[in-house]
């Protein structure tokens, strides 16, 4: 346990100007403001395409491959991007990070609206999709740090899980904006680019933000981060955990300088360490098996329950992802207050179970099928909204952006393995065997999270990261 009692570096009053609470509560709803915005415009981008496919399957000839390498553009992007923006944000900064980061969305989804329309028409868009995926990969291991590192413990874990309800907003927002704007006869280039005018709101936004203070600490510059800590953080809470961060890094220099070594620099390597190795198999695993089975199925939604004799557009579209975004409402409103155990391991061993009885029983009643696809749509995205928490929690200050990187990274992995098996699965092993898989990639995630998920309700960063990390 820290004790944030012992540091003795001192605040410097005459470099760090006394500020009010207003003042301090309003920073905090900046941060939390343009942090979601990155999660909205990747819920957007994602959905954007849908409705002017057809028009671009129109104008530029595509055929299902080069539509497909459009679409999934983005996720590539992701898979790519998390762990490099991972890597340089412990590098580097939050605070350059997060501009850039977006700077580069900016760019690229403006790109949208130059494209031409011959034959290199289907690489533009997928590299121009591909570069925006790579920046929304870096909201991913850039913002939910910063995000964590200046929320207070009691609403730490609300905070972090409203950037799951603004992706599916941003999605389903995505949905109405392109229809509204498509059957109004607006080209389909300018549809897709709607996405840079919050981009452009959200850089300049971003502009002023401070560093945060518990990568200034992993750094060595203990002085800054006390000053920005004053100015900014109004917690009390708070400020123990960055004194306590304080006291581990002397203690760790301290070591270092007594054993003639130096305290390494942030690396992948560093993940699958004696120390960290927990925290990344945790979170990674957790990721990947939580959202797996979800991606396959809501993609695939009424092939699938059409498959148990109950389709239809309400049931499957709508249907799914309503008690998705129930799911993860209810985990926002009740994280803070239950915990992150409750609400991650009781729900993967119930969807475990579900996905087996809908494998196993081939000729249940359609209605009772349609009944445990809703339920497993809920009670997933609940336990799903803790993938957006954990990873910025266990890891430690100068890990968190390659380890949130790395575990988002590693999730895509399970989204393009559930989008893409599940037709040949489907095919060739039939719809009972298919969801005894998707149970058991759930079992997979409930054992893992029984063993490793720590509680994490209410204690500073400094305090998790000292009891995880051994």
């Amino acid at each position: 346990m820290i004790n944030p009692t012992k540091t003795t570096v001192p605040v410097d009053s005459s470099s760090s100007r006394e500020t009010s609470s207003t003042f301090k509560r309003r920073f905090m709803m900046r941060l939390v403001a343009v942090f979601i915005g990155g999660m909205f415009l990747d819920g957007y981008i994602l959905g954007i395409i849908g409705p002017v496919t057809g028009s671009m399957r129109s104008d530029l000839q595509l055929d299902a491959l080069s539509l497909g390498m459009i679409a999934a553009g983005p996720l590539a992007g992701i898979f790519i991007g998390s762990p490099l923006a991972g890597w340089a944000t412990d590098k580097f900064g939050r605070k350059p990070m997060f501009l850039v980061d977006m700077g580069l969305f900016l760019v690229a989804s403006g790109a949208q609206f130059f494209v031409t329309s011959g034959d290199g028409a289907v690489i533009q868009l997928a590299i121009i999709r591909f570069m925006m995926g790579v920046a929304i990969g870096g909201e991913y291991s850039i913002g939910g740090p910063l995000l964590s590192e200046f929320s207070p413990p009691k609403l730490r874990g609300r905070l972090l899980g409203l950037t799951l309800i603004a992706w599916y907003v941003g999605f389903m927002m995505a949905f109405i904006i392109g229809t509204l704007l498509h059957d109004a006869g607006t080209p389909w280039r300018l549809v897709l680019g709607t996405s840079t005018i919050l981009a452009f709101v959200l850089f300049l936004a971003r502009m002023g933000l401070p560093e945060s203070p518990s990568w200034l600490i992993t750094k060595g510059r203990h002085k800054e981060a006390l000053e920005i800590a004053h100015r900014y953080i109004e917690s009390p809470q708070m400020h123990d955990s960055i004194t306590g961060e304080m006291d581990l890094r002397m203690l760790q220099e301290a070591q270092a300088a007594e054993s003639g070594t130096k305290i390494k620099n942030a690396s992948f390597g560093m993940l699958f360490s004696r120390q960290y190795w927990r925290a990344t198999v945790f979170t990674a695993g957790f990721w990947f098996c939580a959202v797996t089975p979800y991606f396959a199925i809501a993609t695939f939604a009424d092939e699938v329950l059409n498959q148990f004799g109950f389709g239809g557009g309400w049931a499957g579209g709508v249907g799914l992802s309503a008690l998705a975004v129930a799911g993860v409402v209810t985990s926002v409103l009740l994280i803070d207050k239950l915990g992150r155990r409750i609400l991650t391991v009781p729900g993967q061993w119930l969807c475990a179970g579900i996905l087996l009885v809908i494998g196993v029983w081939g000729n249940a009643p359609a209605i009772l099928v349609l009944v445990l696809f809703l339920a497993f749509s809920y009670f997933n995205a609940g336990y799903t909204t803790m993938t957006q928490v954990y990873p910025a929690e266990v890891f430690p200050g100068h890990l968190r952006g390659v380890g949130m990187g790395f575990a988002a990274s590693f999730s895509r992995i399970g989204a393009a393995l559930g989008t893409f098996a599940l037709p040949w699965a489907i095919a060739n092993i039939g719809m009972g065997a298919t969801m005894v898989v998707a149970a058991a990639v759930a079992l997979l995630g409930a054992v893992l999270s029984q063993w490793l998920a720590p509680e994490t309700k209410g204690r500073t960063l400094a305090e998790i990261s000292a009891d995880f990390s051994h």
